[in-house]
């Protein structure tokens, strides 16, 4: 990376995209639920949302890697997310805003994994700048969660699909403002190699823990909002408490550096589940309690911020040069796409029959059982020291 200017353009993108998230996660669902659908719908929308995540992001960093054409896929990717949505102001019914979640997120999913690629290729050595790169964008979901959070404290959340179509044209605008990486020694997909690389143990491991930990978000990501909702907390308090956990991821990122200097992959690993465990069993039986739930929103620092740091250095070096956006992409889609879409179906129908205590005891125990998989990790699996994350 040379230059502030480069930082800059670099950091716009994540800024924008999690601004989006920052719409999305918190207030989809609330949205959902003024437009009549049932919490099981809800559940089954959000699951389809992130579906796409398992086929999308492998789908594009083949052809990534195989074209070498990684920014103009990202380009493409982001401006044909911006049509699909676009559907949405036709008032569509259950299955045609099935239909639209699906087209949208199949383009705006797969960009991602192909962006920290670009990212930690445009970075060079210099990957101790990754991390303050990507705090932009937790500081965007920062930014969206409190002022969506005031203003539908005051306004109809009616206005909640347009906010998000103006940040998903601002997201293409950043790509095309993103310059090209200079090119490294090795260009081209290499499918076999790539799959010598995946079919490694600790690397399958890996995923399956992955995998587990974002079947466990899927009460939160789905019905964190409804559920403080159904408690009687106001929007923004709520937003406020979004905002928390991201605050604590950030400063976490902050200081990967030194955690991975001080401790094991695998210590690491573990304390990213064991704590992850703890925050979903008190989200689910002391959510009433605000100075609980404040400390379990702490432990997003763990249950996303470190453990997708870790997640992404470590997957940076399982594979090669020329398979780099496939495993990003696997990574994405075993974690992000199938674990929290099984994970957000399997919630909705719980808190439809049982609740929401339920649903969060279960994906403790989610949590728990990945942390049955991780002390079969053995740090000495990856042959380099994570690199600095800021």
């Amino acid at each position: 990376m040379t230059g502030s200017t480069a930082f800059w353009r670099l950091s716009t993108f994540y800024l924008y995209y999690f601004a989006l998230l920052g719409a999305l996660l918190p207030f989809w669902g609330l949205y959902l639920q003024s437009q009549g659908f049932s919490l099981s719908q809800i559940g089954s929308l959000m699951a389809a949302l992130m579906a796409t995540k398992l086929l999308a992001p492998n789908l594009w960093g083949w052809l990534a890697d195989k074209s070498g054409k990684r920014l103009r896929i990202i380009r493409i990717g982001a401006l044909a997310a911006v049509f699909c949505f676009a559907g949405i102001f036709f008032h569509p019914g259950f299955w045609g805003m099935a239909a639209i979640m699906v087209g949208f997120s199949f383009f705006w999913n797969a960009i991602l994994p192909q962006y920290e690629v670009i990212t930690l290729q445009s970075l060079g050595k210099n990957t101790r700048w990754y991390s303050i790169i990507r705090s932009w964008g937790s500081l965007g979901f920062i930014f969206s969660v409190l002022g969506l959070g005031w203003y539908f404290e005051h306004n109809d959340i009616l206005i909640l699909p347009w906010i998000m179509f103006l940040l998903l044209v601002l997201i293409f605008i950043s790509s095309l403002m993103t310059q090209k990486p200079p090119k490294l020694n090795r260009q081209g997909g290499d499918f076999r190699a790539f799959l010598r690389e995946l079919l490694k143990t600790p690397v399958l491991l890996y995923f399956g823990i992955c995998f587990l930990m974002q079947i466990s978000h899927g009460p939160y990501y789905s019905f964190f909002s409804i559920y403080l909702e159904q408690l009687d907390y106001a929007k923004t308090s709520i937003a406020w408490l979004w905002s928390l956990g991201v605050i604590a991821e950030i400063l976490v990122f902050l200081f990967t550096h030194k955690l991975f200097a001080k401790y094991s992959e695998r210590a690491l690993l573990m304390a990213c589940l064991l704590i992850t465990a703890i925050r979903w069993l008190l989200i689910g039986y002391f959510a009433d309690n605000y100075w609980i739930l404040f400390v379990a929103q702490l432990g997003h620092g763990a249950s996303f911020g470190l453990f997708h740091a870790l997640a992404i250095h470590c997957v940076h070096r399982f594979f090669s040069v020329g398979s780099t956006g496939q495993g990003q992409a696997l990574y994405s889609a075993f974690s992000f796409g199938a674990g929290s879409a099984l994970g957000a179906f399997c919630s909705g129908i719980i808190v439809e029959i049982w609740g929401m205590s339920v649903a969060y005891s279960c994906a403790a125990g989610v949590a728990l059982l990945a942390a049955s998989l991780g002390l079969l990790f053995k740090s000495g699996s990856i042959t380099q020291s994570p690199p600095e994350a800021a």
